[in-house]
């Protein structure tokens, strides 16, 4: 599925289908935490996040940024 960015005043938005939105088990009233690597979004009910999992989104930042000198540290 292809989607665009539609403007919604200042700023734009994705509108998503409600079956996917009903497949997720999204709700129009649920917090969602939108995260980022850079390349790509993820977006997941809020109640799904814990310390844990913040844990290992900062794991895989690190990772993502210092990965090869890590690697290379390691050596």
């Amino acid at each position: 599925m292809v989607k665009s960015l539609t403007r919604h005043g200042n700023s734009y938005a994705l509108l998503i289908e409600k079956p996917i939105l009903e497949l997720l088990g999204f709700q129009p009233d649920m917090p969602l935490e939108i995260v980022t690597d850079g390349k790509a979004l993820i977006i997941r009910p809020l109640a799904q996040a814990s310390p844990h999992g913040q844990f290992f989104d900062a794991l895989d930042e690190v990772n993502q940024r210092h990965g090869e000198a890590l690697r290379r540290l390691a050596e």
